[in-house]
């Protein structure tokens, strides 16, 4: 299993925030930020972190707010996009960094794009892993996915105080044996199932059968997530979905557009976040490369690493030779 570097504690906008940071740090370093989805942790960019320092880079990779060693931290409105950026920028200050690379899965990628919509100044390039970036709609993403999905899809469900929490957290290791899995359809699969299936309810979250493929972690990976949700439980980790509206109304009179390099990559199989969701993404983030992994689920870093390892490398230096 690759090993993490021990974690540092940071204290940025407020609290303490558990980084682990990989790389030499010498001048000509380049800065790069890993941002991990949900429900995961740094621990979610294992593979990627020894491959990015042995390339040349500073690799920080943060448990975010609400996720493993740094935990849960405030009320629910702490977990707005906004506010999330701040702890992030905090962080580079903390770390005497002006600029880096940020690059995010899953609502990781979220927030990598916020950041480089926002605070363009502090970017110098985002990688994105499954999470598109898109105009702000005429509805926040909630009442969108209700309206496309239906009212059991899980971000409808994860909206109520308290359900999600009791789902998720009822048993936490039957949880992540159900969750950290590859896909057992491919996406064109997906698209045919009943519409139970594609409604993507949250009892996905907890094992769904003709979804959820072969395990994709070794028991002793899926410890680590055990453990620390057992540790933290899932509040704070939802808190990123019951800010989707109030993001949604912070942003009425944001510019959409994204001026930074972007790298785009997605994954053949993700019926999260599939590829078609990246379709027209030139037109907000005109300097875009777009690639996609196949045969590759929703947990892309994990599932594939070779593969997306090749694609952030190769970009990086390509981009920003050193």
């Amino acid at each position: 299993m690759p090993s993490m570097p021990d974690p540092r504690f940071v204290r940025t906008n407020g609290i303490d925030v558990a980084v682990h940071v990989a790389g030499d740090g010498l001048d000509g370093s380049l800065p790069v930020v890993l941002l991990h989805g949900f429900p995961e942790l740094a621990f979610s960019w294992r593979h990627q972190m020894g491959a990015l320092a042995q390339a040349g880079c500073l690799v920080i990779a943060p448990d975010l707010r609400g996720y493993g060693r740094t935990g849960p931290q405030g009320g629910t409105r702490d977990y707005r996009m906004a506010n999330l950026e701040l702890d992030v920028l905090g962080l580079l200050d903390a770390l005497d960094i002006r600029k880096a690379v940020f690059v995010g899965h899953d609502f990781g990628g979220a927030l990598a794009w916020s950041i480089a919509r926002d605070h363009a100044q502090r970017v110098l390039g985002v990688i994105a892993l499954n999470t598109p970036y898109t105009r702000r709609a005429s509805v926040d993403l909630v009442e969108a996915v209700r309206q496309a999905r239906g009212p059991s899809h899980y971000m409808v469900t994860f909206q109520q105080a308290g359900v999600g929490e009791a789902l998720l957290g009822a048993d936490v290791e039957a949880t992540f044996r159900a969750l950290m899995r590859k896909p057992a359809l491919t996406l064109q699969e997906f698209e045919a199932a009943p519409a139970r299936l594609r409604e993507l309810p949250a009892t996905l979250f907890v094992g769904e059968p003709a979804v959820m493929g072969e395990p994709l972690l070794r028991e002793e990976e899926l410890a680590v997530f055990v453990q620390a949700f057992r540790r933290t439980g899932f509040e704070g980790a939802l808190s990123w979905y019951r800010n989707l509206r109030q993001n949604w109304e912070d942003t009425v009179d944001t510019p959409d557009r994204v001026s930074v390099p972007a790298l785009m990559i997605s994954a053949a199989n993700d019926f999260f976040l599939p590829p078609s969701t990246v379709q027209g993404m030139e037109r907000i983030v005109p300097d875009l490369e777009r690639h996609i992994v196949p045969d590759c689920g929703h947990w892309t870093q994990q599932e594939r690493p070779a593969e997306v390892n090749r694609l952030m490398i190769t970009w990086l230096k390509r981009r920003f030779p050193r």
